[in-house]
């Protein structure tokens, strides 16, 4: 088969995807064929089936792949700069959908919502991020960021710089989270001591702490409120608070 044929024929495999998905929606697309798609973005009149195997092998899933650093895409036979350029800008356009889509909802209606975009966010780094959602006082959500980068603990989370940005954007509550490279959703004893604190120094600014979620590599988060260790934090606080008064 000379160029020109391969090229007429793999124009006409993709476009039977694109149809197949006009007609069908993604639910009928395996995971090979949505990397396949999406790497034809980047190189259209290239054959990227092979690569997208090797890439779906090589990561272990479909999140895995999208969460890809480049240095790690590169390794993959058949994935150049411009494929991987067509993957984080897809993975780069649904983190803007999902944080968009949460603004503004109440946060008591929307929680799946939150979890989802903090799990696309944070699932599958490399390091340890801690990113923090603003909310008003009828906890609609008012913002979102990442407010540190690194190994999350009391000493590179600074107190003064969380209630900092809480006060720019006139918020009322908070919720923080943190992923686990790791995977796992156990929470260290420095991941308590930092809610404690956190709780603490936002008291006293009147800002509510409503709970800490931890990030690992399944579905659903843990929630610090969820398993009771925020009733137990808030209940710790009020103790000391009563105290020193």
């Amino acid at each position: 088969m000379d160029k020109q044929e391969w090229q007429k024929k793999g124009a006409g495999h993709r476009q039977r995807l694109r149809d197949k998905f006009l007609d069908q929606g993604i639910e009928t697309f395996a995971d090979a064929e949505i990397i396949e798609l999406l790497l034809s973005f980047g190189t259209p009149r290239s054959d990227c089936k092979a690569a997208a195997r090797e890439a779906l092998k090589h990561c272990g899933s479909l999140p895995a792949v999208l969460d890809a650093a480049p240095a790690v895409l590169k390794r993959i036979k058949g994935i150049g700069p411009k494929n991987i350029f067509a993957l984080q800008f897809i993975q780069g356009v649904a983190r803007r959908y999902l944080q968009q889509r949460i603004t503004g909802k109440k946060y008591i209606h929307s929680s799946r919502e939150v979890s989802d975009y903090l799990i696309h966010l944070m699932r599958g780094l490399e390091h340890e991020v801690f990113t923090v959602v603003y909310l008003d006082a009828a906890h609609a959500i008012l913002d979102s960021e990442i407010l540190s980068e690194g190994t999350v603990t009391v000493n590179t989370v600074y107190p003064r710089e969380l209630v900092k940005a809480a006060l720019a954007r006139n918020a009322s509550a908070i919720i923080i989270a943190h992923n686990h490279p790791s995977g796992s959703l156990t929470p260290s004893e420095q991941d308590r001591q930092l809610t404690r604190t956190l709780h603490l120094v936002c008291s006293f600014m009147q800002i509510q702490l409503l709970d800490h979620l931890i990030i690992g590599d399944g579905t659903t988060p843990y929630s610090f409120a969820d398993q009771g260790l925020m009733a137990e934090i808030r209940n710790d606080c009020k103790t000391l608070l009563d105290q020193t008064s």
